[in-house]
């Protein structure tokens, strides 16, 4: 696809902005202050996107609630990764026939990789007759005019066209919290692991232009945001897609030159793009967080093939290797899936003794969940659920140790910490992570929250450290 057509014209998102300003104007009209409900499922690119849905609701009038019974349009903006969260979303749907009978004007809408599947949006348009608007992500930008003809039309609306997917620059943002923030460097994946819907519903890998992105860390800093995360499906593939020489490493670089008190951390990262000149990149940058996160998903060369995950055992445990050579103090994360089809006991305690050889500081952990239109949906799967949960206990419980005497290993050091808010722990009032990522419980004044501080570890466990101001 020519560069030319990925990036949005600037007189249609004009046309965007020229909607929003008509629905503003027509809630005026009628003397309406209409509320609106934005629910949020699955990963930071859809809490990024929610953010512009905010935006731009924000710009056609609307306040904000969080019950749905008060509120005049509903959105939820859905995650496709896993079937966990697509009940959730059918279940949470299906609870708003309620507010939709007691509300008749209310507007309920679909988004997100979910309402990209044509299986969802049919079953959609079939049983679920209460919802006014489906659209996918690759329609996000053009939201304002999707609603006006909710409005216009009294009728039902989908727009889920099979598109490569564009970038559309300037859209409206309200972000949540002043303390972080979230950055889409890139939309999109090239990758097709053979587990994963994302390519069918996000389209094709697009970079954003590297001045776009500096320009928006750059005000991000300037107003006193202390984390920013670049947000991309394969953030290290970065830039393959420009007519220029910038890589992600590059891009780290010249962040890294914007003057500030803050850090950068970055999701998520393909293996098979991860290389020495990042690490080193990031162990040279000073406002570039030490922490990585770097699924490998099997510690089987086997099951990696059948994933087309175009690494091995060997390539991995090398980068792992090398990064934590150059950065010492670098904190390691990971995803695993546990069960592929076709995977055996032994293969499973592959991926076990990987996670004992590497010493991950924690782990994200899944039992394998067909993706319908997946080539791995397709593949026979002859062990038993509870037989690959026993697999996953074992691993779940192997890492659990190791994360418990990692915790432990800072106990008596003192950290920075950005402390980022309160909890309901009267014992540990306030919490933080610290530049790792690590999550911190602490005591001290509620005044500190928005600042780096330095925090001495008293205690650990399994998930968490704690300790106090000093």
């Amino acid at each position: 696809m020519e560069r030319k057509h990925v990036i949005i014209a600037d007189a249609d998102l004009q046309r965007q902005r020229d909607f929003e300003k008509k629905i503003k104007a027509m809630h005026e009209s009628r003397n309406a202050a209409p509320k609106a409900l934005v629910d949020t499922f699955g990963c930071q690119q859809n809490v990024a996107d929610s953010q512009h849905i905010l935006g731009m609701l924000e710009a056609m009038g609307f306040t904000f609630t969080d019950r749905a019974e008060e509120a005049d349009i509903i959105v939820l903006n859905t995650c496709a990764i896993r079937d966990h969260a697509e009940k959730r979303v059918f279940g949470n749907l299906g609870a708003l026939t309620h507010t939709k009978r007691a509300h008749p004007e209310q507007i309920i809408c679909l988004c997100g990789c979910m309402a990209q599947r044509p299986e969802v949006a049919e079953k959609v348009r079939k049983s679920y007759r209460h919802v006014d608007l489906v659209f996918g992500p690759q329609a996000l930008w053009k939201f304002p005019e999707l609603l006006m003809q909710v409005y216009t039309r009294r009728g039902r609306v989908f727009s889920i066209d099979d598109e490569h997917g564009r970038i559309a620059e300037g859209m409206p943002v309200v972000r949540e919290g002043s303390i972080r923030a979230w950055v889409s460097i890139m939309y999109g994946c090239n990758n097709f692991c053979s587990y994963c819907i994302v390519p069918y519903v996000r389209g094709r890998e697009r970079s954003r232009e590297p001045e776009k992105i500096l320009s928006e860390v750059r005000e991000l800093v300037q107003a006193g945001y202390k984390e920013i995360t670049l947000l991309g499906q394969n953030v290290n593939s970065y830039g393959k897609d420009l007519d220029t020489d910038w890589d992600f490493a590059d891009l780290l670089s010249a962040i890294d030159e914007i003057e500030g008190d803050y850090l950068i951390r970055f999701m998520s990262s393909q293996p098979k793009d991860a290389g020495y000149k990042l690490f080193d990149t990031m162990a040279r940058c000073v406002h570039v967080a030490k922490q990585l996160h770097l699924p490998v998903q099997s510690g089987c060369d086997r099951v990696l093939r059948a994933m087309n995950r175009p690494y091995d055992r060997a390539k991995y445990l090398d980068l792992i290797t090398y990064a934590r050579k150059v950065m010492p103090e670098l904190v390691l994360t990971s995803d695993v899936i546990i069960g592929f089809p076709g995977e055996t006991e032994a293969e499973a305690m592959e991926t076990v003794a990987l996670v004992k050889e590497v010493e991950f500081d924690a782990l994200f952990t899944f039992i394998f969940s067909p993706r319908p239109g997946t080539p791995a949906a397709k593949l026979d799967d002859p062990v038993p659920r509870a037989e690959k949960q026993v697999w996953f206990d074992r691993l779940c419980q192997v890492q659990n140790e190791i994360s418990a005497r990692r915790h432990a290993a800072y106990v008596g050091k003192t950290l920075r910490v950005l402390v980022d808010g309160e909890t309901d722990d009267s014992r540990w009032p306030l919490s933080g992570r610290t530049a790792g990522g690590r999550l911190v419980h602490l005591v001290g004044d509620r005044s500190a929250i928005g600042t780096y501080r330095h925090v001495t570890v008293t205690d650990s466990n399994t998930w968490a450290l704690f300790g106090e101001l000093t």
